[in-house]
């Protein structure tokens, strides 16, 4: 083989690969975000869920893009590990359609199809024209790239060394482990499959050895994902592994099918028995299809092998735990007074989390932890959470035959709810001006920490008086919190008074003194909104506190 036709083979895979991630990010784009909201969107039915995958790989022409929004919606907490890996064997079977494409020679048409692609792409304004233009010229690239690995390869058929290679291949051990790693080096199953074809088109490589070398790709496929997972939380990283087991599941499974009954491969051969290329495209196919088949009724069985190589940490279990709806559970069963009575205490659960959760941030502006930081991120994530969960049930429980005062109460209750997760929003812009600090090596003054914590402090005694008032309905304390609500005023406008002078005597930085002001602004806004919360038990249409401050 000469050094040109080794150049050849090179260039003929790198343009094959470079047409698959422009056709992959062509369709991405004309897809906008449509196809993250189907993910996102995924029902606990594993069939639906199956499919749901096929189809955004189809699109995307690329499992591994499938398989990382899989991995970032479990690692958000917006798709369970049951529904990740059906997508997963959704896509796996998706991606088995570039060799199906690749099958067909259309080598004659790629001049064609590149010009069509390179005018709707270059010259043609509207961004959805203009990626369909990408699509189109990836498609064509591809099939360049594939007619340049043909030509390139045809020599190797007379290279006895090559043949030798070829000829270790035929053991289905070392075949399987080459597959893995050829697809690992890609980063892709479809690229290494159809370089596989290309070679058996060229007669080089016989249907035998392909087979194995289909199954180690599926296996070498999952490296991406892997990679992936390594800078994801706990789930992420399980979505990746449970890729990795399926894959092994669907190998271990395939040799033994195709060893003890070898007329599977024997029918798939007599599909298209002239064209090898077909057939390897088929098998690949085949094989995903009956590991998807065979592995939906085991989906349980993964996860749980899963969970016990990655174990649950301690805290992970905690904020499972505080994930969960701790009150209103089983409600159609309780008569509705007592269902309103749960979702009261649930929602006050909801405004402790949130006062908790304060408490963090201010924690983290002192002393600038990364762990604190996180945990009021991770906390900030669950306090939406709770929000949309106890918003969904007290909207099913309008429903219900409730009195005149159990429905006015329950439509009080989304209100409070906003409240409570306004102040959950109030300790994440906290964080983010913690973030802006270390950004910009501003620091606050010693003095203007002490001034904060102060007004935390009032802060939150404000709060916790209001969550009392709301909890257990005492309109006898209304007076006691309007009164510490007004101390959480007056205070701040000392505080801010006399960080104005800091700053006439050059005693504070800048941006240092903009975030002290935020920060001000964010606590009074806390106080606020914890009173609106208490004023919620009064039966009067009354404006918010924090609508009369905003205004």
């Amino acid at each position: 083989m000469s050094i040109y036709e080794i150049f050849s083979l090179l260039g003929g895979v790198g343009l094959f690969l470079y047409g698959m991630s422009t056709m992959s990010t062509g369709l991405g784009r004309a897809a906008g975000d449509k196809l993250r909201d189907i993910l996102e969107k995924v029902t606990a039915n594993k069939i639906m869920a199956v499919f749901v995958g096929i189809l955004v790989t189809v699109l995307i022409q690329s499992s591994s893009a499938t398989d990382m929004m899989v991995i970032g919606f479990v690692n958000s907490g917006l798709m369970g590990l049951t529904q990740a890996i059906a997508v997963i064997m959704g896509a796996n079977i998706g991606t088995t359609v570039t060799a199906q494409i690749t099958a067909f020679n259309l080598a004659q048409w790629t001049p064609l199809v590149l010009f069509i692609g390179v005018i709707m792409y270059t010259f043609l304004k509207q961004p959805r024209v203009r990626y369909i233009g990408m699509v189109i010229l990836g498609f064509g690239m591809l099939f360049v790239g594939i007619t340049m690995v043909k030509s390139a390869i045809a020599p190797l058929s007379q290279s006895s060394a090559f043949i030798g290679f070829l000829e270790g291949l035929s053991n289905p051990a070392i075949a399987v482990l080459f597959g893995v790693a050829f697809t690992a080096l890609l980063q892709s199953s479809s690229s290494s499959v159809v370089i596989f074809q290309a070679f058996a088109a060229q007669g080089i490589l016989e249907y035998d050895t392909a087979v194995y070398l289909v199954i180690g790709a599926a296996i070498g496929s999952v490296t991406p994902n892997l990679l992936a997972g390594l800078t994801t939380n706990r789930n992420g990283k399980r979505t990746a592994i449970l890729n990795l087991i399926f894959n092994l599941f669907r190998a271990a499974l395939l040799i033994i099918l195709i060893n003890v009954f070898p007329q599977i491969l024997t029918l798939i051969q007599s599909l298209s028995p002239d064209n090898i290329g077909r057939q390897v495209a088929n098998t690949h196919t085949a094989f995903a299809i009956i590991a998807v088949v065979a592995g939906i009724p085991l989906m349980n069985i993964f996860v749980s092998i899963t969970k016990k190589l990655l174990p649950d940490l301690p805290e992970e279990t905690e904020l499972n735990e505080e994930k969960q709806l701790k009150y209103i559970v089983n409600t159609d069963a309780l008569l509705p007074a007592v269902a309103v009575r749960q979702a009261v205490l649930e929602t006050a659960r909801l405004g402790h989390m949130a006062n908790d959760n304060l408490v963090r941030a201010m924690s983290a502006l002192r002393t600038h932890d990364e762990k604190m930081m996180k945990k009021v991120s991770v906390h900030e994530e669950i306090i939406d959470h709770l929000t949309d969960e106890i918003s969904n049930s007290l909207i099913k429980l309008r429903t219900r035959q409730l009195t005149a005062k159990d429905s006015y109460k329950v439509g009080k209750l989304l209100l409070v709810i906003s409240s409570f997760e306004r102040i959950g929003d109030h300790a994440d812009n906290i964080l983010k001006y913690i973030i802006k600090l270390d950004e910009t090596k501003a620091k606050l003054s010693e003095t203007a920490l002490v001034e904060l914590e102060d007004l935390t402090y009032l802060t939150l005694e404000t709060s916790e008086i209001c969550l009392d008032i709301f909890e257990n309905e005492d309109k006898s304390r209304i007076a006691e919190a309007e009164a510490a609500e007004q101390d959480v005023d007056d205070f701040e406008r000392i505080i801010i008074s006399n960080h104005a002078e800091r700053l006439m005597r050059n005693e504070c930085q800048p941006m240092a003194g903009i975030i002290f002001t935020d920060i001000c602004t964010d606590l009074e806004r806390v106080s606020d909104h914890a009173l609106d919360a208490a004023f919620t038990i009064m039966n009067d249409e009354s404006v918010s506190y924090a609508e009369k401050d905003a205004g």
